[in-house]
């Protein structure tokens, strides 16, 4: 989508066309992650920030691995050691 021309009205707030707040998953009421990045502002749906730290995971833990398995026997490992 092309960059569209919006402006900050009172308190500093910006309106997001709804063709965008649609592509973002968005709607009223709803909490986003914003962020500047090298100096332009970076608005996302906190699903798709989930989702993007999900794939990052993925890429460091075999398939089929749980690392909430693996805290729990480590907890309990811990445990039988006290």
């Amino acid at each position: 989508m092309e960059a569209q021309r919006v402006k900050i009205v009172d308190g500093g707030k910006l309106v997001i066309p709804a063709l965008m707040r649609r592509q973002l998953g968005i709607g009223t009421g709803d909490t986003v992650l914003v962020d500047v990045d090298n100096g332009e502002l970076r608005v996302r749906s906190v699903k798709r920030a989930i989702e993007r730290a999900r794939a990052i995971l993925r890429k460091h833990i075999p398939e089929g691995e749980s690392l909430a398995d693996e805290l729990i026997a480590d907890r309990r490992r811990e445990a039988e050691r006290e």
